[in-house]
């Protein structure tokens, strides 16, 4: 076997091994954000498949679907499209996942940054 093939032969086996090793953050999880409208309590329902995040968010607010999701190794983003007093709202999310916790910052409708930790919720 050449050095060039084996060198290829290995990247390929890290590659897959590091998609292997991506988080699995399927699953409920949890959140108290301090926002400008007071403390809002979330429930996340997170489906990973490969790198495509599906789910749902839920807060006192209301529920929706989970837009744009990806789970990159332990990066995580996605939208949330919120319906507020009849305002639609795009709230982006970008995290880090750690264990049982993600470390995330949310940019509601292009306007403010929020800084909160969800924590898996226990069964």
């Amino acid at each position: 076997m050449t050095f060039r093939k084996m060198t290829l032969a290995f990247g390929l086996i890290l590659a897959v091994s590091l998609a292997l090793l991506a988080a699995d953050i399927s699953g409920t999880w949890t959140a108290a954000i301090d926002t400008q409208v007071g403390v809002q309590n979330y429930t996340y329902t997170f489906k990973v498949t490969g790198e495509k995040l599906t789910g749902k968010t839920k807060s006192q607010f209301g529920e929706s679907e989970i837009a744009e999701g990806v789970v990159k190794g332990d990066d995580i983003t996605f939208v949330e499209n919120l319906n507020y007093e009849g305002m639609p709202l795009r709230i982006v999310y970008k995290g880090k996942i750690s264990g049982d916790e993600i470390k995330f910052t949310r940019n509601v409708a292009e306007i403010s940054d929020e800084t909160f930790v969800a924590k898996r919720a226990k069964n």
